[in-house]
């Protein structure tokens, strides 16, 4: 189940790798380093230019092919139409289209996603919503104060954290705070990068919000990462 205490944010904690280092042959010193080679990137993370403010093109090279946006085979085949299973794990969002497949996106998670887990309801979804900040952010931050419910919250548009789509999430007719949000940038994806929200990319989101069904549950899957995984926002 889905409770206020889950939506804490935790603290950062250092990591443990693997550090054998491999022999490598001498490289020549007059030899030249090759460009990297990527893949083109699909047609859908272009610049879209018919909404009430521009959203720039994904450039070449900044999204990993495993975080596009693409159908997949269904894992959770017993689920209807419209419902939406969060990975934080994994970073990876999936609207579940039919019993045979999916869509999948990549996802940037908050620091508190990765402690946050269970079945909400999708309320309601916005289009270039306003950001009303929530007093506990503003405790850390005053200087959001402006951006309060008292005072209506941000104006939509560039330099809105919220981006070009939202989809709020309720338990029990409670807004959970918790959001399906966009404007992330694609060099983030994969990351714990926002408090306590699931970020994508503005070109993801807006597909996303024209699938979504209102009511669908969106489920978060439990995360089986170290506790203490770091965020910024």
């Amino acid at each position: 189940m889905l409770t206020r205490r889950k939506f804490a944010a935790l603290g950062a904690v250092a990591g443990l790798a693997a550090c054998t280092t491999p022999e490598l042959a001498p490289v020549a010193r007059s030899a030249a380093a090759a460009p990297p080679q990527h893949p083109p990137l699909p047609a859908f993370y272009a610049a879209i230019t018919d909404e009430p403010y521009p959203i720039p093109a994904v450039p070449p090279g900044a999204l990993d092919p495993a975080l596009w946006r693409q159908w997949v085979a269904n894992p959770w085949g017993d689920h209807p139409h419209g419902t939406i299973i969060v990975d934080p794990d994994s970073a990876l969002l999936f609207f579940i289209d039919s019993p045979d497949r999916a869509l999948r996106y990549g996802v940037s998670v908050g620091a508190a996603g990765f402690d946050w887990e269970g079945t909400a309801r999708l309320q309601f979804r916005r289009a270039w919503p306003r950001w009303t900040v929530p007093e506990s952010m503003i405790a850390r931050k005053p200087e959001l104060e402006p951006h309060s419910v008292a005072h209506g919250g941000m104006d939509p548009g560039p330099g809105n954290p919220m981006g070009a789509r939202a989809l709020y999430l309720f338990q029990n007719g409670i807004d959970t705070l918790y959001r399906i949000h966009g404007d992330a940038s694609p060099r983030e994806l994969g990351h714990a990068v926002s408090s306590g929200c699931i970020r994508m990319l503005n070109q993801d989101v807006i597909d996303l919000h024209d699938r979504a069904v209102h009511g669908a549950s969106v489920i978060v899957l439990r995360s089986v990462k170290p506790k203490g995984v770091a965020g910024v926002y």
